[in-house]
């Protein structure tokens, strides 16, 4: 991998899409990059996961934004 190149890597998996957005969001509104993959299941959306992914470097402070924000709701 050259330097430009980061590895990506899951921080959050849920059911719902309305908490994926919302996680996204606040990484995002933190400066965080963030990609959304969704891979539940196009007919019967209640199999699969929604995903949070964000470069490897990224990971730690990504992980503690996110658990700081379910502590405080």
């Amino acid at each position: 991998m050259s330097e430009k190149q980061s590895k990506w890597v899951c921080i959050y998996k849920t059911t719902s899409r309305f908490d994926a957005q919302a996680a996204q969001g606040n990484l995002e509104s933190s400066d965080i990059p963030c990609v959304m993959l969704n891979k539940q299941d196009s007919s019967y959306m209640a199999f699969g996961y929604v995903e949070l992914h964000v470069p490897e470097e990224y990971k730690v402070i990504a992980e503690n934004l996110l658990n700081n924000n379910l502590q405080q709701n």
